[in-house]
């Protein structure tokens, strides 16, 4: 009960962070996960303390190649490792796949709703119909709180207990 009140906490710090500076702290991030990792260690021994390394390298390894590509910010991958550490490896995968639907969902409301839709539309239309890279549709200095997707990713993977649903 402590570690899901501590880790919604988390969540919601994160995302508050997020859309307010763009940023994921580690000072919010680093206690949580040292918190996590003892606490299951005395709760379950060495074999709780493994499995929240594992669930926190397989959050990491998520998200680790857009980080490295530029797509994501470092803080958006702590939050994702640490909803691993949180409650494991699988868990860790549902928030993934939680995570890519919410954040899918946002970027086309901010594609939708952003500056220059209809611009937008017709270079779209016309990069499809010659089958070219239409990567310079967005500004790359738009930023994305991809954060709130993680949340809601997580949210959705704590209260779904594994369940894919789609709705």
């Amino acid at each position: 009960m402590f570690l899901n009140l501590l880790f919604f906490i988390t969540l919601t710090i994160s995302v508050y962070t997020d859309l307010k500076s763009r940023k994921i702290y580690n000072k919010v991030l680093y206690p949580v996960l040292l918190i996590i990792l003892i606490t299951r260690l005395v709760l379950n021994g060495t074999d709780g303390l493994a499995g929240a390394i594992i669930g926190f390298f397989t959050g990491m390894g998520i998200l680790i190649v857009p980080f490295f590509l530029g797509g994501i910010g470092a803080g958006d991958v702590k939050l994702l490792a640490l909803a691993g550490a949180f409650k494991g490896w699988v868990f860790a995968l549902y928030t993934g796949i939680y995570m890519a639907i919410f954040g899918g969902v946002i970027a086309l409301f901010i594609i939708l709703f952003g500056k220059g839709l209809i611009k937008k539309i017709v270079i779209f239309l016309h990069g499809a119909k010659y089958m070219q890279n239409m990567s310079y549709l967005f500004n790359r200095k738009t930023t994305y709180p991809y954060g709130v997707a993680i949340a809601a990713g997580a949210i959705c993977a704590f209260f779904l207990e594994g369940r894919v649903v789609f709705w």
